[in-house]
Parts: C-alpha cells; sequence; structure tokens
C-alpha cells in the first residue's frame, strides 16, 4: 500500500482542476493582454478566476493580484508594506518566531534595510493570542504578520482578533494562509485582513500558481517584480493563464466541500492521534483542537526524523519531517524549538498531513507500521539505551 500522508508539502491536483485547465493550453492559450479575439478569451478566463477567488474570500476582484506563488506572495506583501511605513517614518514590524521561511528571510532582509522586527514568542499551545500582539504594538509599527495556520504544526491563529486589535490600531494586517486555504473559512472583510497569501498546489491546484489579496486603499502593492503592466502594474510577466484557471477551480471546488471534507480529515486525524499516542515516549506538538483538520505532528525521543522518514517510505506511508522547503537541512525545525522543545527531541518529529483523499484504510496502515519502526530505531540509538539504562533522563 502507498500512503500519500505529505499534503500541507503539495497535493495532487483535483479533477476539476484539470478540467478547467486541459483547454487553457490548446485552445484558450493567448496572451491576455493582446487585443485579438484569442487573447480576449483568454483574458475573460483570466478575470472570472479572479472573480472566483474574490467571491470565496468576500473581497472585490480587483484586490486579487497573482503570483509566482505563496513565497512571491508574501515577499510582495511584506515589501509593500515595509515601504509603505518607511515613507511615514515607520520601520517597526510584528511577526513571530514559528512563521514560514518566506516571512522570516523576506524580514531578515528587510532588518538589513534598517528595519526593526518583534518576532512574538510562541506558547506551548502553538497558537499566539492576540493580547501579544497588542502590547508589541508600538507608533512606528508600520505591519503585523501572522499565519493564519501553522505549516508543521496546523495549529490555527485567532486571526479575526489579531486582525481587531491591528485594525484599531490603525496598522496593516497580513496573513499567510497557505495552509489555510480549502481548509478553513477565510472572509477577509469580518477578519480584518488587509493582505493575505496563497498557494494553489496546497489545495489541489498546480504548482506556480499563488495569490495576493491586497485591501483596496491600505497598502499600495511595490513591485518585486518589473517589465510589463500586467496585474494593474503590479506583477510583471505574461499571466500563467491554464495554472491561474485551474488554481480558481480548485479553490472553489474545496471551498464547496470544505466542511464535509474537514468532519472526514478531522475524524482521520484523530485517529492518528490517539493511535501513535499510545507509543511510549511521544509528544504531539502544538494544541489538538486548534489545528487544522488533516495536521499530525510528533516528536518520538530516542530517534532521528529522517532515519523514521526513509522506513516509513520503505513501508510506503510518504511523509514528512516538518516543512518541505527546509528538508535539506540537518537543522532541527525552527518551529520544534519556537515551542521550546529541545534539540534532541526536535530531531526526532514526524508530520502527517491529510488530505480529502486520504482513507480509513491507510490510516491504519500508519499506524500499523509506525510503532514497529520506532521501536527498530530505538533498539540501534545508544542515546535511547543511555536513557533506558537512566544515564539520561527521559524528556518526553
Amino acid at each position: 500500500m502507498r500512503v500519500y500522508a505529505d499534503n500541507a508539502a503539495t497535493t495532487a491536483v483535483s479533477d476539476a482542476a484539470m478540467a478547467a485547465m486541459t483547454p487553457c493550453f490548446q485552445e484558450f492559450y493567448g496572451n491576455p493582454s493582446s487585443l485579438h479575439t484569442i487573447g480576449q478569451q483568454a483574458a475573460e478566463k483570466l478575470s472570472l478566476a479572479r472573480q472566483t477567488f474574490a467571491a470565496q474570500l468576500n473581497c472585490d476582484p480587483a484586490e486579487i493580484t497573482f503570483t509566482s506563488g505563496g513565497s512571491e506572495a508574501d515577499n510582495q506583501a511584506l515589501r509593500s508594506a515595509a515601504a509603505a511605513g518607511a515613507r511615514k517614518g515607520k520601520k517597526h514590524i510584528i511577526s513571530t518566531k514559528f512563521e514560514h521561511h518566506a516571512i522570516l528571510h523576506t524580514l531578515g532582509q528587510l532588518e538589513k534595510e534598517g528595519f526593526e522586527v518583534t518576532l512574538l514568542d510562541i506558547p506551548k499551545s502553538g497558537v499566539i493570542e492576540a493580547e501579544q500582539v497588542e502590547k508589541a504594538l508600538r507608533p512606528d509599527t508600520c505591519l503585523v504578520t501572522v499565519m493564519f495556520a501553522n505549516n508543521e504544526i496546523g495549529t490555527i491563529q485567532p486571526i479575526a482578533e489579531i486582525g481587531a486589535v491591528c485594525r484599531a490600531a490603525g496598522v496593516p494586517f497580513h496573513t499567510d494562509a497557505v495552509q489555510a486555504a480549502g481548509h478553513l473559512p477565510i472572509d477577509v472583510k469580518a477578519m480584518n485582513i488587509d493582505l493575505l497569501s496563497l498557494s494553489a498546489h496546497k489545495f489541489h491546484g498546480p504548482k506556480g500558481v499563488g495569490v495576493l489579496y491586497a485591501r483596496r486603499g491600505c497598502v499600495p502593492l511595490t513591485n518585486v517584480i518589473f517589465g510589463g503592466a500586467q496585474e494593474r502594474g503590479k506583477r510583471a510577466g505574461t499571466e500563467n493563464i491554464p495554472g491561474i484557471v485551474g488554481a480558481a477551480a480548485a479553490f472553489d471546488d474545496v471551498c464547496a466541500h470544505m466542511a464535509e471534507n474537514a468532519a472526514k480529515m478531522t475524524a482521520l486525524r484523530d485517529r492518528l492521534i490517539d493511535g501513535l499516542s499510545k507509543i511510549p515516549h511521544s509528544v504531539l506538538n502544538g494544541e489538538r483542537e486548534r489545528r487544522l483538520p488533516g495536521n499530525v505532528n510528533f516528536c518520538f525521543e530516542g530517534i532521528e526524523g529522517e532515519s523514521l522518514l526513509l522506513l516509513l517510505d520503505q513501508k510506503g506511508v510518504c511523509a514528512s519531517s516538518g516543512s518541505a522547503c527546509t528538508s535539506g537541512s540537518l537543522d532541527p525545525s525552527h518551529v520544534l524549538l519556537a515551542l521550546g522543545l529541545p534539540h534532541e527531541v526536535a530531531h526526532g518529529s514526524l508530520r502527517l498531513s491529510l488530505s480529502e483523499y486520504n482513507t480509513p484504510e491507510e490510516i491504519d496502515h500508519i499506524l500499523e507500521v509506525t510503532p514497529g519502526i520506532v521501536a527498530y530505531l530505538r533498539d540501534i540509538s545508544p542515546v535511547w539505551d543511555e536513557l533506558e539504562r537512566g544515564e539520561r533522563k527521559h524528556i518526553i
């Protein structure tokens, strides 16, 4: 049996997306900036896709900009807010210690350019509270950016409450909603969101397509890619019509089935959590209730996460130890370290991320093979031997 449980890294393209994309490769293949009929057919597809995202997010189509993915959308959002703040003499930004690296590395670059960044501590629950943001606000704060749901431990942040705090203070609020999109309801008006980033391949759309929502009148977008006048002059480059159309179809589809998909994934998730919790000296990372429907993240003391992943793959289970964007790193997850886990425990992490395509039989398979693999790795681990002999104290 082959089980794909790495949907936080990427997802399979849905039938809805494929059906929408296919005609755009050979029938609606024009450049949407061209004035002739074939070009305008492509422009109409582009316009309809923009309307689809706007309807699902509760915003105006003109507030939607298409990008190459979530990372570009994050970069443009942060750089736009930073530039707007600098023009007013405001150069302080608030974020958190467990953001995606698309946020953290952009903030690091902005620090080199003279901005001051406050990274909020992460409670053991993995959930930031709005009061933390409120206390960190300063007269020179030009942006607050807090992810909607964490990409590794799946904990959901109180976005509406944080948005309300920022709106009352007159500070633009951005959220990286890459992991939340398609799994959680998003209403940018009700949640007081000024800037929001999405990535199509996280909700069964194609790779290479992102969405940036920017509330009109809040933060004027600053270009990060220069060239032509596409996307109202704010993102140069001929639009990827097949990808954008597929992304819109995928998003429309997952939003239409969100409640039923969430119920299914939550049931599978909870079975996994209950089963893996029976493994001695294991811990679920982040709060159990306020987490994405398909996210399970555990640490197993005394083992290395990389070895666990390789052996799981031999048993037909595709999983990860954290963000796919840092899978080549030997360092433990910055998210788990932000939760306060020591290095030796954070190294033994396992992230299983489900989609509506997973089945109860696949969950049974994961629960059947994982305890044996953990036991095997502990049997050959000198660290585990020291723990069992009492030469070291168990942390979990």
